[in-house]
């Protein structure tokens, strides 16, 4: 049998983790020695889950980060979407940042439309996927508005709706809402939550806020500081549909007790 028809009837049925990690790692060599940010850090992602990945500062996070967004080119282990692993991946993963990369020259349907116009999406097409995702994340109304028109937030949108144009398998985002107030943060938080139940987009967030995590998430992975590994993972067992209004529950609060323990133990370390 060919080999190519091997691997398909051997693969045939299987339902494969939308993102596997496999001992990731990543070190840095200093003057005096080599230190490790990340190190043996292995996570399966179900497909249509949300993790958050929260630790203290200057334990890896973003160097972990870098790693699956395929901006490192040097590093150990594995990282795999959906069974397949290598170069090829890079275009299934979509990243959204701290800081919002909106393009000033372009509208809001400009810049949501514009990885569409990149890959050679013709034009109606582009406008009306643009169009939907302006709607998802809310926007509806400042499609012609450009970002020094917007608020923080609206900015923010605007990146998570350009990142989503490319329907990628993997949802990254790091630390998106951090220059946002608290009030923005929690009301985005439950934009996100839409957006992430619609599409049943795989996200994986990484924060260093506790309530976010547990507000958006399915499991929340707490790393240990330097070297950056799983020192617990915790199921967020609280229905959904979700939004705000768990936070002023009971069972969230024990949940937010329970990973500030481990984190409050991390963060010690670390100062």
């Amino acid at each position: 049998m060919d080999t190519q028809l091997q691997n398909e009837s051997s693969d045939a049925g299987i339902v494969h983790p939308a993102l596997s990690l496999r001992n990731l790692g990543k070190s840095y060599q200093t003057d005096a020695s080599e230190f490790w940010a990340v190190r043996d850090f292995t996570l399966d992602v179900a497909p249509g889950e949300f993790i958050s990945i929260i630790g203290p500062s200057g334990c890896g996070k973003s160097t972990l980060f870098s790693i699956i967004g395929g901006f490192f080119r040097h590093y150990s282990g594995e990282v795999i979407v959906d069974g397949l692993k290598g170069p090829q991946i890079r275009k299934s993963i979509g990243s959204v940042f701290q800081e919002e990369a909106t393009f000033p020259w372009r509208t809001a349907l400009g810049n949501v439309e514009f990885p569409l116009e990149a890959a050679g999406v013709p034009k109606a097409e582009r406008r009306a996927r643009a169009m939907e995702l302006i709607a998802l994340v809310g926007l509806t109304g400042f499609e012609n508005h450009y970002p020094a028109e917007m608020s923080g937030g609206m900015k923010q949108r605007v990146s998570i709706a350009r990142t989503l144009a490319a329907r990628p398998k993997i949802l990254l985002m790091d630390e998106p809402f951090a220059s946002l107030d608290e009030q923005t943060r929690i009301l985005l938080g439950d934009k996100v939550l839409q957006i992430q139940q619609s599409l049943k987009q795989t996200t994986m967030l990484i924060t260093h806020n506790i309530t976010e995590a547990v507000q958006l998430s399915d499991r929340v992975v707490i790393m240990t500081y330097r070297p950056g590994m799983i020192k617990r993972i915790v199921d967020i067992v609280l229905p959904r549909p979700r939004s705000s209004e768990v936070i002023g529950s009971a069972e969230f609060g024990r949940l937010v007790g329970i990973v500030w323990s481990d984190l409050k133990v991390e963060a010690s370390r670390g100062m």
